[in-house]
């Protein structure tokens, strides 16, 4: 079906304002793709932060002009489908990468992280980034490694002066 001019203008604006706001872009070839396939990978791209849209390259052109995704303009070639993460840099990636073990005929094109364009294989590279929580969870780890090295030392030499007994009735509830 094709868009009036004001429909196109709403197309490229949609578009613009998520691009300004999003940390990755994973534009994929779908052609052969199912509209079951499809519904499915839309489901979870809403779950992931994840906008998921097809539009003509023309158009998504327009709509990165202006955002760190210009870099990406010359590789939009054929029908693509766009996918731009929203909470996190690598939900692109997991839901295109999770999809594409599926389904053959979808496959990555164009990968862009930070205004650098990225080879199709790097999608893979951006589906393994860690999720905010699991970063979270690595930082506080390396933070209380450290707390936790001196805690066993303390205990360890404790343990050879034999005040593990002292520690241990340090450690005992006391009764009222």
């Amino acid at each position: 079906m094709a868009l009036n001019l004001s429909q196109k203008q709403e197309v490229v604006a949609e578009l613009a304002e998520v691009a300004a706001k999003a940390h990755s872009l994973v534009a994929a070839e779908y052609a052969g793709t199912t509209v079951s396939q499809m519904t499915a990978m839309r489901k979870k791209a809403r779950e992931s932060g994840v906008f998921l849209k097809v539009v003509k390259n023309t158009l998504a052109a327009r709509a990165v002009a202006g955002t760190e995704f210009e870099v990406v303009q010359d590789a939009l070639v054929g029908p693509l489908l766009y996918a731009f993460s929203l909470e996190e840099p690598g939900a692109a990636g997991r839901v295109i990468k999770e999809f594409a073990k599926t389904n053959d005929k979808l496959i990555a094109k164009v990968v862009s992280v930070e205004g650098k364009l990225l080879p199709a294989a790097h999608v893979d590279v951006l589906a393994s980034l860690p999720t905010r929580q699991e970063a979270l969870a690595m930082l506080a780890r390396v933070l209380i490694e450290p707390i936790a090295m001196f805690a066993r030392a303390a205990k360890a030499v404790a343990d050879q002066q034999g005040g593990s007994d002292v520690v241990a009735a340090e450690e005992a509830p006391v009764e009222a």
